[in-house]
């Protein structure tokens, strides 16, 4: 938890605003996750602090979402491409990435 706190912070994620008078602020919980190596031995335990956006009216407490999210055929082009030129290809997992748009 501390680790995701910490990420948080230092990214600028939020700043504390008083709340409007006709909105509730939006409450937030934490997800817990145990990762777990290919033997099945516990490689790291994972939290997330996450806005429980359900509590929100399209209109009134927002106007607009987005998804990141990645198509298949994005994927296959990028693999083909990756077989045609040669390239190594590595995975990464990065921790606190945010997208700003």
């Amino acid at each position: 938890m501390s680790n995701e706190l910490t990420g948080l912070m230092q990214h600028g994620t939020w700043k504390l605003v008083p709340p409007p008078n006709h909105c509730k602020p939006v409450g937030y919980k934490w997800v817990f996750r145990v990762k777990r190596k290919v033997d099945g031995s516990v490689d790291r335990f994972k939290a997330r602090l996450v806005a429980k956006g359900y509590n929100q009216h399209p209109g009134l407490d927002y106007k607009e979402s987005s998804s990141p999210v990645v198509k298949l055929a994005t994927i296959r082009t990028v693999l083909t491409i990756v077989v045609i030129q040669g390239w190594i290809l590595r995975q990464l997992d990065v921790n606190n990435a945010f997208l700003h748009s």
